[in-house]
C-alpha cells in the first residue's frame, strides 16, 4: 500500500490533536492515516507535515533513537570480524576457504584481504575482516511529540511569504499572516557570476594604459554621426568603406545634426579643394552624406571628437594622452576569424613636436608591459595617418615573425571586423588643423583589437566560439583570471 500524501498527514495530525485530551500526541507512530497506522516508516511524513504546521503553532518534538537492522544483528550476534574468527577453526587446523565463508556467514561479512592475517588459520586464500561502510549508519528517528498551538485549528491556514508592492498600495497587508522567518535556514546557493575572459584582458590593459598616464575617453555612444566617423578623420565621401556592404547605417532617425557649423565649413573645403598644404580629394562633399547615422565602425571616431574638444577647449589647448576600449561594428561576414562586432583598443597622444619616434618608442614599452619585446615596424598606409605603420612580434612558440599591429584594420574603415585589428601613426594635418589645434600640436594615434590577445591567451582558436551564441558559459565561469607574461628583455 502506497504511503499517503503530506496534506492526509497533516489532516489526521489535527485531527488527532483536537481529540486528544490533553491537546498532545505522544507517538505518531500511532497516527491513523487513511484506516492504517503510520508507524515508523511513515515519520519523514509526519516530519514534514509538522514542519509545514508549526509555523503559527508552538510545536513540542522529541525524538528516540534506536538500533537499526544490523546494529541490533551485531548486539544479537557480535561484530562481523568476531563471526568471522568464530567461523575458523583452531590454530593448526584445516583452512577454510572464502566461498565456504560466504556461505556460512554471507558476502557482507567476509572480504578476502590483501594479506596474511596475524593468527589466521585460513592460509589460501587469506581471511580478512568485514567489508563495510566508511562510517557507522545513523540510528533512524522513530516518532515524535506534538502539541496544539496558540493559534491551533482544524484547517491549515495560508500564510504569506512575501510582502508585496500590490499589498501595500492595497492595505491587505493589515488583515493578512505572515509565515515567521525562518533565520536557521541556508537558503539557495545564489549563481554567482563570472567575468568573460575578453574583459579580463580588457582590465589587464587598461591597467597598462593607466600606468602609462592615460586618461580613459568616454566610449557610450555606438551610433555616431558619418561625419565624425568619416569627414572629421579626412576619410574621402567616397571611399567603398561608405558603402552599405561595409557599413550598418541607422534608418530612424534619419540623419544626425553638425555639431559645428564653421568646423564643418572647414572640413568640407578641405576636402573639396585642399588647404593645410593639401591639395584635398578634389570631389563633391555632401552634407547629407555627412548627416547619415550609423554604427561606428572604428573608436577613431570617438578619439576625433575628443581632440575637438581639446582643441577648443577653454584656457586653449594642452596635451594630453587618451585611451578607449569599446564596440565597433562592421557589415561583415562571420568566420573563425571576423565578426560584426568586435572591441578596438585604441590611444592617442597629443603635444608639441612629437615624432613617429615617440610613437615607436611608446609602443615598445606599450608592448613589452603585454610580453613583447622583440619588435619590427613596417612602412604602410592609412588615410587619416601619415606616416603610417605596422607592428611585428617574434612569436618564439612559431618560431616567426607575426603581426601584432595592422595599419589597414581598426583604424582604416575599408577593412572587414578582424580579430586582430590595429592602425599606428601620426595624425594628418588636414585632420587636426580644421578642429583647431595649433601647428606645432602633432597626435601620434594607434590601435588594435581586444580579441586576438584574448584568443592568444586562452587558446582559442574560433573568435565565434569566445562571443556569441556558440559561447560556451560554462568554460567563462572556469576561464583563469588573465596575468600577460610581462617576461624579461
Amino acid at each position: 500500500m502506497s504511503l499517503p500524501t503530506v496534506e492526509e498527514v497533516q489532516t489526521a495530525i489535527l485531527k488527532a490533536l483536537d481529540a486528544s485530551p490533553d491537546g498532545k500526541i505522544n507517538d505518531t507512530r500511532t497516527l491513523v492515516v487513511n484506516g492504517k497506522e503510520l508507524g515508523e516508516n511513515g515519520q519523514t511524513l509526519v516530519k514534514a507535515a509538522l514542519d509545514s504546521l508549526q509555523t503559527k503553532d508552538e510545536q513540542i518534538t522529541e525524538t528516540v533513537y534506536g538500533l537499526t537492522e544490523e546494529g541490533a544483528q551485531i548486539a544479537k550476534e557480535g561484530s562481523h570480524e568476531y563471526r568471522v574468527w568464530e567461523a575458523l577453526p583452531p590454530k593448526g587446523g584445516a583452512a577454510v576457504s572464502i566461498p565456504d565463508l560466504k556461505k556460512a556467514l554471507g558476502d557482507d561479512v567476509v572480504k578476502i584481504g590483501q594479506g596474511r592475517r596475524d593468527g589466521g588459520a585460513a592460509q589460501e586464500p587469506d581471511v580478512a575482516g568485514r567489508e563495510g561502510p566508511e562510517g557507522v549508519p545513523e540510528a533512524q528517528a522513530c516518532c515524535s511529540q506534538a502539541g496544539k498551538g496558540k493559534e491551533f485549528a482544524l484547517e491549515v491556514k495560508t500564510y504569506e511569504t512575501d510582502l508585496t508592492v500590490d499589498m501595500l498600495q492595497s492595505g491587505a497587508w493589515k488583515d493578512a499572516s505572515f509565515k515567521q522567518y525562518n533565520f536557521a535556514a541556508m537558503g539557495e546557493q545564489p549563481n554567482g557570476g563570472a567575468l568573460h575572459p575578453l574583459l579580463k584582458v580588457r582590465e589587464e590593459f587598461r591597467q597598462i594604459f593607466f600606468d602609462l598616464g592615460f586618461t580613459e575617453m568616454p566610449t557610450d555612444h555606438f551610433v555616431e554621426s558619418a561625419f565624425w566617423n568619416f569627414d572629421a578623420m579626412f576619410v574621402p565621401q567616397q571611399h567603398p568603406a561608405r558603402e552599405l556592404q561595409d557599413t550598418f547605417y541607422v534608418a530612424d532617425p534619419v540623419k544626425a545634426d553638425i555639431p559645428d557649423e564653421p568646423y564643418y565649413e572647414r572640413v568640407a573645403k578641405t576636402h573639396e579643394v585642399g588647404g593645410y598644404g593639401s591639395i584635398g580629394y578634389r570631389a563633391p562633399f555632401s552634407r547629407l552624406e555627412s548627416e547619415k547615422l550609423l554604427l561606428r565602425t572604428h573608436t577613431t571616431s570617438v578619439s576625433t571628437a575628443m581632440l575637438y574638444k581639446i582643441a577648443n577647449q577653454p584656457g586653449g589647448f594642452k596635451p594630453a594622452k587618451l585611451f578607449s576600449i569599446d564596440r565597433v561594428f562592421r557589415n561583415e561576414a562571420t568566420d573563425a576569424t571576423h565578426l560584426a562586432e568586435f572591441h578596438q583598443v585604441e590611444g592617442v597622444v597629443a603635444d608639441y613636436d612629437i615624432t613617429l619616434g615617440h610613437l615607436i618608442g611608446f609602443m615598445k614599452e606599450f608592448f613589452a608591459k603585454t610580453g613583447n619585446h622583440k619588435l619590427r615596424f613596417k612602412p604602410a598606409f592609412n588615410p587619416y595617418t601619415e606616416p603610417s605603420m605596422e607592428v611585428f612580434s617574434w612569436h618564439e612558440g612559431l618560431g616567426k615573425w607575426i603581426e601584432i599591429a595592422n595599419v589597414s584594420a581598426a583604424a582604416r574603415p575599408d577593412t572587414g571586423a578582424r580579430a586582430a585589428d590595429d592602425q599606428s601613426g601620426v595624425f594628418r594635418p588636414e585632420m587636426l588643423e580644421p578642429m583647431g589645434l595649433p601647428k606645432g600640436v602633432r597626435v601620434l594615434g594607434w590601435g588594435m583589437s581586444l580579441e586576438r590577445p584574448t584568443m592568444i591567451k586562452y587558446k582559442i582558436q574560433d573568435i565565434r566560439t569566445l562571443v556569441g551564441h556558440k559561447t560556451d558559459l560554462a568554460g567563462v565561469k572556469s576561464a583563469a583570471a588573465v596575468r600577460l607574461d610581462k617576461g624579461d628583455d
